[in-house]
């Protein structure tokens, strides 16, 4: 797809209000479909709607509409038209008949901007996948040279469709993309491994939420940020310090979407194991959409699909400097009283109550030990300090009760306990 600004596709983007549809409901859904139009690189200058109580099987809209949009695409020279819902080969293909212009659903315009933000081997695997999948589930709607056998010497007879060896094709594809992304999860499992004495903290939240945005806040990395959706695919993981000694890791994650396709989740898994490995989630919400709701449900539901669910989470809502009325925020945060904060990533506003709240969630997995240290205990005091918080100390080295010693309360992670015993009573 073109994305150059001065030559940039035209689009006309379509909506559809089924039988129990709000159409509020699916204008939001246009909006949302726009700016993705636009992250691919197109300009959208006409959106329409159409009512109707089931899809057409032929055209989704019925032909009489296809019609009325080959017209609308004639007369404001638009060339590509893009539906807010999936369409079958032969839904795409009867369209594209009429309407004389390229067609495109939801998941396919998603999956294009998921082939431009790919940049690590990984994430192009994890697309070329998605597409192929796609594509081979809209085969034999979309080409008619599909339905016939070759006829040249040497390929007559019974044969094989061309249909069916494109589909062969594509599924040997499959097979190997599927090794590769294997051989990297069995990678990344190895790292997760060397990284386990860490307590895990993944991002995660709809897309263009501020997660990039907070992780550079909280660990001083350079991820890149852009105002887009689907700005970064690949998972980041950076180490932070929530007190002068006790730290974490966090693992940002690829955005999620409404009607986010099912082949692009299950390509992504590998990426999202990320947040099955994780100790806890920062569920990250863009607090000033007004829509916000609607994403936290949408992150719900595609947790419970990855059966993340159930793990302890902070909802993060962020960028309250761009909501006007402060007093909805209030609201929010009463509602989800306990378990969420407010925040702006961009502006560090909120960021050392974050990590209170971060801090107060790994609180089972912190203990407060006491050590009497001698003079001639540098070397031991200096170990426990490298891993431990200073609490408070009792006494100091003359006094007449413990003329030799100094009491120190400290406070450290468990597996940071565990492997502190052994060094000390060595």
């Amino acid at each position: 797809m073109i994305s150059t600004k001065d030559n940039r596709e035209r689009a006309l983007v379509v909506g559809v209000a089924f039988r129990n549809d709000e159409r509020g409901h699916v204008d939001e859904f246009l909006d949302e479909l726009i700016l993705l139009a636009d992250t691919a690189g197109a300009k959208v200058v006409r959106k329409i709607f159409q009512d109707r109580q089931s899809p057409d099987p032929a055209y989704f809209v019925g032909k009489g509409k296809a019609e009325e949009i080959k017209n609308i695409c004639e007369s404001e020279s638009i060339n590509l038209v893009i539906f807010d819902d999936d369409l079958s080969g032969v839904q795409i293909r009867n369209l594209e008949k009429v309407i004389d212009r390229r067609v495109l659903d939801r998941s396919g315009l998603i999956l294009d901007i998921f082939g431009l933000r790919a940049r690590t081997r990984e994430a192009k695997l994890q697309v070329e996948m998605a597409q192929l999948k796609y594509n081979m589930s809209r085969l034999a709607g979309q080409w008619q040279h599909f339905s016939k056998q070759y006829g040249v010497i040497g390929t007559r007879g019974p044969g094989e469709k061309q249909i069916e060896v494109d589909r062969r094709v594509i599924k040997k594809r499959l097979s190997s993309l599927r090794e590769k992304l294997d051989a990297i999860s069995n990678q990344r499992q190895l790292q997760r491994a060397r990284r386990d004495e860490f307590s895990k903290f993944a991002l995660v939240g709809y897309t263009n939420a501020g997660k990039s945005t907070l992780m550079n806040a909280l660990s001083g990395s350079e991820s890149f940020v852009e105002n887009r959706l689907f700005a970064t695919l690949d998972t980041f993981t950076r180490k932070i310090f929530l007190t002068s000694s006790i730290q974490c890791l966090l693992v940002d994650t690829v955005g999620f979407i409404r009607k986010l396709p099912s082949d692009l989740v299950a390509s992504f898994k590998s990426t999202l194991e990320e947040v099955a490995f994780a100790d806890y989630i920062l569920h990250v919400i863009d607090v000033s959409s007004p829509t916000f709701r609607e994403q936290i449900d949408v992150v719900n539901e595609t947790l419970a699909q990855l059966e993340c669910s159930m793990k302890p989470a902070i909802l993060v809502f962020n960028k309250v400097d761009r909501v006007a009325d402060f007093g909805i925020v209030r609201s929010v945060l009463n509602e989800y009283d306990g378990s969420s904060v407010a925040i702006s990533a961009e502006r560090h506003i909120n960021l050392h109550q974050l990590k209170g709240k971060m801090l107060e969630l790994m609180g089972s997995d912190i203990v407060e030990k006491s050590f009497r240290i001698k003079p001639t205990q540098s070397e031991k005091l200096a170990k426990i300090l490298s891993v431990a918080e200073f609490v408070q100390s009792t006494g100091s080295f003359g006094e007449s009760e413990h003329p030799d010693s100094l009491h120190l309360k400290v406070r450290m992670r468990k597996k940071d306990w565990e492997k502190l015993k052994r060094e000390i009573h060595a």
